[in-house]
């Protein structure tokens, strides 16, 4: 079964968008009327086209065998096999790039699970309840749904503690005093691989942009810590900064870095600048580094969608600063890292399992 073939001016439209035909949409949910107004949110765009709908994840995962759908929409709270199980045991069988649609009330755990699960991305219902406030993540959801399109799925090592053989300057000043990292789809899967492998004596202190709704990053932080031997938390004004401690900008807030009286790098959080695409912005965080530490800086960006990070590495490059890129082999999304590559701003492209020691080794 294939879907209709797209016209030139189509395609032409798509480009921006990096598509290059109709995708093929599932609609996973329990709820008729969800299935139904997810059902004419993603017709709203002439390149999404819903082959069909799920009652529950035993339906799904039969319909993914039969459909061969692009991408799959799926809510986590179904009876019989949940949303969970279904990308589980979906993501085993056959990966295939699932955007996961809940409430958050009471699901935060279950999101991040999804999400670590293979899940490329979420969008919050803003109700659990059957009303037209349900049109309200109409734009959201269809442009995560084409982001998903363009996504890479595939299995990902679990992380493992242990030593990682770098090699250091023998002697001599730090050429790095921090690390900042940018990443926004496929994030949570990718940074438990990175921070889950950084050894509790990393010398310097790193902090993360990661682009995730509100109410998520406390609890993310939370279980990035339990499974990591440095420290990991969601960022809070005024922590102090040390090696082997990692923070995590809390969503809704950009993250600064500066000094106490004392001297002592600390977290700053901000509303400002709210003309961001995004709040937090890896681009207002490279900045700040870049201004405070000037050339012993090392930018890290990595899968996710959009240019989010290039103007912030431009700072870095432009105060003498490194910057490094995940390999597009490796990207959930292969946006990010790509905008700032082709901008010539990257030093070094690094695949994800070699991305802890391409770090380790630059401090």
């Amino acid at each position: 079964m294939t879907g209709p073939s797209v016209p030139s001016a189509m395609s032409d439209r798509l480009s921006p968008d990096g598509l290059d035909r109709v995708l093929r949409v599932l609609v996973v949910d329990d709820s008729a009327y969800v299935r139904k107004v997810v059902r004419e949110m993603l017709l709203r765009s002439p390149f999404l086209e819903v082959v069909g709908a799920a009652r529950d994840g035993a339906e799904a995962l039969r319909l993914v065998e039969e459909l061969r759908p692009d991408v799959v929409t799926c809510d986590l709270m179904m009876p019989g096999v949940d949303g969970q199980g279904f990308i589980g045991e979906q993501m085993a069988r056959r990966p295939v790039p699932i955007v996961v649609i809940s409430v958050m009330a009471q699901n935060e755990e279950r999101v991040l699970a999804a999400l670590e699960a293979g899940a490329v991305d979420f969008v919050q219902k803003p109700t659990a309840l059957a009303t037209e406030r349900m049109l309200d993540m109409a734009s959201e959801l269809v442009t995560k749904v084409k982001a998903a399109g363009r996504a890479s799925v595939r299995h990902l090592p679990v992380a493992e503690r242990g030593p990682v053989v770098v090699t250091r300057p023998a002697s001599g000043a730090r050429r790095v005093e921090v690390v900042v990292v940018g990443i926004s789809t496929g994030g949570p899967q990718a940074l438990k691989r990175l921070i889950g492998t950084l050894p509790p004596d990393c010398p310097v202190p790193v902090a993360v942009v990661l682009h995730m709704p509100i109410g998520y990053t406390e609890l993310y932080a939370r279980k990035l810590d339990e499974v990591s031997a440095v420290t990991v938390s969601e960022a809070r004004s005024g922590d102090r900064l040390v090696g082997g401690t990692v923070v995590i900008a809390r969503a809704g807030m950009h993250l600064k870095l500066g000094r106490d009286d004392g001297g002592n790098l600390v977290v700053r959080l901000d509303a400002e600048p709210r003309e961001t695409l995004h709040r937090p912005s890896v681009d207002v965080l490279f900045r700040s580094a870049a201004e405070l530490f000037d050339d012993r800086v090392l930018g890290v960006v990595m899968t996710g969608m959009g240019a989010d990070g290039t103007e912030g590495a431009a700072w870095i490059k432009a105060r003498g600063g490194t910057v490094i890129t995940e390999a597009a082999e490796t990207c959930v999304v292969y946006g990010m890292p790509r905008s700032v590559v082709e901008a010539g701003l990257s030093d070094a492209v690094i695949p994800l399992d070699g991305m802890t020691t391409a770090i380790l080794e630059r401090l």
